[in-house]
Parts: structure tokens; C-alpha cells; sequence
């Protein structure tokens, strides 16, 4: 199949040269504490460097004066190397400067002898995690899809997305063959530890509507663990959708073995195949079927590659 047309940028990116310093000893990393004791909530954005819509909202939350009312706030700008890097003419490039981000997250890695601009990145912030009690890892998509909470494996995990109640599609899932997200990080996969982090996809990367679904994400969350000042919720939450959040369980993950994978249909996010059986890709000489009925399509990937992840499939289960 054709590669699908690139989306239309929405969205205007904004300069965040003025960041750069921080003021918490790390550069893009701005820590507010309150006078009064509570959690240390960390809010991330540009895990991914082409993923606009987290910059937006930490962009506004500075240019408001936004402060944590109790316990302490951190605001995060991961990857502003890869950032620096967007080219509209070939938006997908900037999504790393060398890997993925976001697959970096066990010991192994972290403290292996590997090097490059993602892992010196990690390495820095490290510490930081390490202190905060909850995070909130602001993401987009490729390709348009509704926006999604990626939950973990945990029931933490569930009820924090619950808690926050958007969006309205909470997806638990064990993650990816590549390596571990932020998310999934130590403390935060320990059903044990009260430590929670949740990942929030707000939309196609670059449509408008995805600043809007990582502002109120970001509001909520702040909102969960008592940090927002109850002006500002009065004046920026806006009303949630009617009907419960629908739960997706992913148990199968499929990760690309050859260099010719394939989707032998048009798919999309949150597409659901009726019959098991179903041919929906192929790699090299294999064909992929769906393991049941009505099985669930998320996040099928647009930029096919070896060793990474084609699709996760699952099924409802509320």
C-alpha cells in the first residue's frame, strides 16, 4: 500500500528559546513548589519531537503564571533537539534526533555503555523522575485517530485515567518490544507503589483540535492531584463529554520482523476488523491475521520499520 498523504499542519509551533535555562538546574525544566505540602506532579511534553501539541500547552501554562496552589510542579521539554529539528516539508523526520525516546526506560539501557542525544537526554532527566510522585507524558499521533489514554498494565494505571476522566478512549496495554516508555518506567509499573504516570495521545500530531485535548488533559490532571487554583478551573475546565470512557485491552502486540511489512487494507486508529481470521498485513511471506472478532486496531503505524511496532490489537472490555 501507497504511504497515506502527510496531514495538513494546523497548528503553529511555538518558540521556546526562552525556556532553555529552566530554573531547576536543567536545561527545559522549570520546578514551582507551593508553600503548602502536596504531590510532586510532573507535566511532559515533546517526549516526541514533532509532537507539538505538549509544547503548546506548557507553553501556556508558563505564559500564564500558572503555579501549583500545593505540593510542587515540574514542567518538562524532553526532546527540544529533536524539536529543533521540524521541517514542514518532511514532518515525520523530527519525531528523534538518533532513537526513540520513549523506548528507553529499564535499567539496562539507562545504565548501559549505549550512547546517543535521546539517552544523554534521559540519563539527565533521570533524577527528576525519580523525585516526582505523579507524570503526565503528553503525546500525538500520526495519523488522525480520537484521542487516547494510554493506561499501562496496572489498575493504578486504569484508575488514574478513569479519574481524570479524558479522553474518552483509555487503552491498557503492556507497551512495546522495542523498549519502555516513560510511563512504564520502574516505580510507575509497580502495582505496590503509589507513584502513577499516565500518557495521554491528543490527536494527529498536527491538527487543531489536539492543543485543546492537551490543555485539558493537562488542567485535569493538575486538578486530580489539587494543584490548580480554583480561578483557574473555574475559568479554563471545560465540560466533560456525556457517556462513560471506553476501556480497550490490548493482548497482542505485533512487531515488524522483515523489511516488507505491509498493510493489505486501508486501516486507522480504533478500527474494529468483525471477523477473526481476517488477512489485514503482511511481513515478507507471512500473513497477519486478526486473532478474533471484533478485534481492535490501535495506533497501526504509518512508517513501517523492522524491529518496531505494526499495530497493537485488542478488544473492549467495559
Amino acid at each position: 500500500m501507497a504511504e497515506p498523504a502527510t496531514p495538513p499542519i494546523e497548528v503553529v509551533f511555538p518558540d521556546l528559546a526562552k525556556y532553555r535555562d529552566g530554573n531547576a538546574g536543567l536545561p527545559w525544566v522549570w520546578t514551582f513548589g507551593s508553600e503548602q505540602p502536596g504531590p510532586h506532579v510532573l507535566i511532559q511534553a515533546l517526549t516526541h519531537g514533532n509532537e507539538v501539541c505538549g509544547a503548546i500547552a506548557l507553553d501556556r501554562l508558563l505564559r500564564d503564571a500558572v503555579r501549583p496552589v500545593r505540593g510542587t510542579l515540574s514542567l518538562v521539554f524532553a526532546n527540544v533537539a529533536a524539536y529543533r529539528r521540524f521541517d514542514a516539508a518532511n514532518p515525520f523526520v523530527s519525531r528523534c534526533v538518533e532513537e526513540d525516546f520513549n523506548r528507553l526506560w529499564m535499567a539496562a539501557v539507562l545504565d548501559g555503555p549505549r550512547d546517543s542525544v535521546e539517552l544523554r537526554r534521559a540519563r539527565e532527566l533521570r533524577p527528576l523522575y525519580d523525585r516526582v510522585d505523579h507524570l503526565l507524558d503528553l503525546h500525538s499521533m500520526s495519523e488522525p485517530c480520537p484521542p487516547l489514554a494510554m493506561a499501562g498494565m496496572q489498575r493504578k494505571g486504569l484508575g488514574l485515567a478513569r479519574a481524570i476522566a479524558l479522553p474518552p478512549h483509555v487503552i491498557v496495554d503492556g507497551g512495546h518490544a522495542a523498549g519502555r516508555r516513560l510511563r512504564d518506567y520502574a516505580f510507575f509499573d509497580d502495582a505496590a507503589d503509589p507513584r502513577t504516570a499516565l500518557l495521554v495521545e491528543c490527536g494527529q500530531h498536527w491538527e487543531a483540535a489536539a492543543p485543546e485535548v492537551a490543555w485539558q488533559a493537562t488542567l485535569r490532571f493538575l486538578h486530580h492531584f489539587g494543584l490548580l487554583d480554583a480561578t483557574v478551573a473555574q475559568r479554563e475546565l471545560a465540560p466533560l463529554s456525556a457517556g462513560r470512557q471506553r476501556v480497550i485491552e490490548v493482548d497482542t502486540t505485533v512487531t515488524i520482523a522483515t523489511d516488507t511489512f505491509s498493510f493489505t487494507q486501508p486501516v486507522h486508529g480504533l478500527q474494529t476488523i468483525p471477523r477473526a481470521g481476517t488477512v489485514y498485513a503482511v511481513d515478507g511471506d507471512h500473513s497477519i491475521r486478526t486473532p478474533r472478532d471484533q478485534c481492535v486496531l490501535v495506533m497501526p503505524t504509518r512508517r513501517p520499520k523492522k524491529g518496531e511496532t505494526a499495530v497493537r490489537l485488542g478488544r473492549y472490555i467495559d
